[in-house]
């Protein structure tokens, strides 16, 4: 059990035990004390407890088994495991270009200002969408926007096999219009998660 959920089971016992002790001797709350024991009782513990829920949980959806917990997203996780260097997520997954327990937050991140919140808002939107609506089939998700060359360059601008690589170079207009993100890096690396052909692929068996 991680440390956050037992802290918080800790404090909901706690405050539980405390609001026994209110409810079976009312008069404390009569008294400065017993008004500033019933004020963290009923608002800052609960409070707190939120609190920490609410970062515990944040940062749980930052991980690769969150975003797969949905059946909707699974042939997108067993895309990561195609055994094909021309397929990007995959390249990217089994060589560890991205934190394997945090590859699909580290590609779909917004990495501009207040990127974090932006993707976590919309988070929600799909939890809204599988409770209360019609979660789309595998294969219909579409992205908000175009993938911004940002969230690439984010870890690959100043790298050697970034900056000084053969289709890069080729034409000296190519790396300052990727960098401007005037010429997408889609536009070269197009095979991304391509669920379609998930049956006729092979896959890679990682090692135990």
């Amino acid at each position: 059990m991680p440390h956050a959920t037992i802290l918080i089971v800790g404090l909901v016992l706690f405050s539980a035990a405390l609001i026994a002790v209110l409810v079976a001797r009312p008069g404390i709350a009569s008294t400065r004390g017993g008004k500033i024991l019933a004020f963290m009782i009923l608002f800052f513990l609960p409070i707190l407890c939120g609190a920490i829920g609410v970062s515990s949980e944040m940062e749980r959806s930052t991980t690769t088994a969150f975003c797969l917990s949905c059946h909707t997203m699974e042939p997108y996780g067993k895309s990561l495991h195609i055994d094909d260097p021309g397929h990007l997520p995959a390249a990217h997954f089994q060589n560890h270009r991205v934190p394997p327990d945090k590859a699909c937050y580290t590609c779909h991140e917004n990495y501009a200002m207040f990127g974090t919140m932006k993707v976590k808002l919309q988070g929600l939107s799909h939890v809204w969408v599988y409770y209360f609506g019609t979660p789309p089939a595998p294969g219909q998700i579409k992205l908000y926007q175009p993938f911004n060359n940002r969230e690439c360059l984010h870890c690959h601008l100043g790298a050697r096999s970034f900056e000084e690589g053969a289709m890069h170079t080729a034409d000296p207009e190519t790396l300052p219009a990727i960098k401007a993100n005037t010429l997408s890096c889609m536009s070269c690396h197009d095979t991304v998660h391509d669920i379609a052909h998930l049956k006729d692929a092979k896959f890679w068996k990682e090692k135990q």
